[in-house]
């Protein structure tokens, strides 16, 4: 339901601004908010074509794991942990193997990797949800965790970063990975408080104590690198992992003596269908994003911001960035075209530059986490998972505002 408010929401207050900017004398904003309309149309549309190779290739692995037994084995051994953060999940049921690894696979920054996983893990959690047409606790969990986007190694912002020319892509890199574990430590703990999970259970403080022991260890020993040797171990890292899971679940089905190749096509068919599925929900939403985009909302925000700032005495060198992390919840190419215009307008080793950079990195996509993954299992009522989502995004803006003055000023 709040999924409606917020599209029909977006679209009026869009029309609305695009009206008083008519009045103000810009002859083009209803020009280019009609065009927009349809490029976003067009966008959501291509957007799933180019999914369908990924979908079809990521079900088709993980049907070969299925197939192989190795998404239960993987179930089996993180089953203590997941049990006690999605109790609705049976002991051994093969979504947990699911979750770990699309879990894994967004820390990884295999982006294309996870969705497919997540794609069936959220399947697999709507089987054993009574109430279709609502989301459950399990679900609103992974979503939330899925939103507050921890990522270990941000490969694509650094390429970027890179591409405009920066002395040191890699300079966002620590900084990103302690904002995007603030967003995630947040929605673990919101949820868990919402849902009445008890965090100090030795199996969930314990696993809580060590994934913060691994960051501090992964910040600790990357600060030790050089640009050079940081860019090319996070580049090679993420290579050698997505390899290597490839040929695990090779010889996985090897090792079981099943139809490898068969596999993977009955696998791929379920990808093909799956992009079919999800076209109406992105280009929806997508077409309420592409009118707030274009209807100059954003620049009223961000003069109106700036005013904000300026009588409080605040640093004003975080204006140019906000449009990156006011973006990001709405729209992962939206927020990559604020990131690299404020790299552009104000040069990539700027204050600014860098804390867009670190915005882009420390949270995801919100709203289309939210409409990819319940549209593809026809969840209507999404309860209050766009809040705790919400919140995830919050804290990770804050934090990256935190690190960035302590990096780099």
């Amino acid at each position: 339901m709040i999924i409606n408010f917020i599209w029909i929401g977006l679209i009026l207050i869009s029309l609305l601004a695009a009206l008083v900017g008519l009045l103000l004398g810009d002859t083009t904003v209803l020009p280019k908010l009609s065009t927009g309309m349809f490029d976003s149309a067009k966008s959501g549309f291509e957007f799933c074509l180019n999914l369908t190779g990924t979908l079809a290739f990521g079900l088709g692995l993980l049907k070969i794991g299925e197939k192989s037994g190795l998404t239960d084995r993987i179930a089996q051994v993180i089953a203590p942990f997941l049990l006690k953060l999605f109790p609705e999940i049976p002991k051994g049921s093969p979504v947990s193997g699911h979750l770990f690894l699309n879990i894994s696979a967004n820390m990884l920054g295999l982006d294309n990797a996870a969705t497919p996983i997540g794609l069936k893990a959220m399947e697999g959690m709507q089987e054993l949800n009574p109430q279709k047409e609502k989301a459950s606790n399990a679900q609103i969990m992974f979503l939330t965790l899925n939103a507050s986007g921890l990522t270990i190694i941000p490969l694509s912002i650094m390429a970027v970063r890179a591409t405009a020319g920066a002395a040191n892509p890699a300079d966002v890199f620590l900084p990103i990975l302690i904002a995007t574990y603030c967003s995630t430590l947040v929605a673990l703990v919101s949820v868990c408080l919402i849902q009445r999970i008890n965090l100090l259970q030795p199996v969930l403080l314990f696993t809580l104590l060590g994934m913060t022991a691994l960051v501090g260890l992964i910040v600790w020993y990357f600060a030790g690198l050089d640009a050079e040797s940081l860019q090319r171990v996070s580049s090679n890292a993420s290579a050698f992992i997505l390899l290597s899971v490839v040929m695990v679940f090779l010889l996985a089905g090897m090792r079981k003596k099943i139809n490898v190749y068969d596999a993977f096509i009955e696998g791929a068919k379920e990808g093909f269908e799956s992009a079919i599925k999800i076209i109406p929900y992105l280009v929806a939403m997508l077409i309420a994003i592409g009118l707030f985009r274009n209807s100059g909302v954003m620049d009223m925000l961000m003069s109106g911001l700036g005013h904000v700032f300026a009588a409080l005495g605040w640093n004003q060198e975080v204006i140019p960035a906000l449009p990156t992390a006011i973006m990001k919840p709405l729209s992962g190419s939206g927020a990559r075209a604020m990131f690299l215009e404020v790299m552009e307008t104000k040069g990539p080793d700027s204050f600014p530059a860098r804390l867009a950079g670190i915005f882009q990195g420390a949270a995801d996509t919100t709203f289309f986490i939210l409409t990819l993954y319940f549209g593809y299992v026809k969840v209507k009522d999404s309860r209050y998972a766009l809040y705790t989502c919400l919140l995830a995004d919050l804290a990770g803006v804050l934090a990256a505002i935190a690190v960035a003055f302590i990096f780099f000023k």
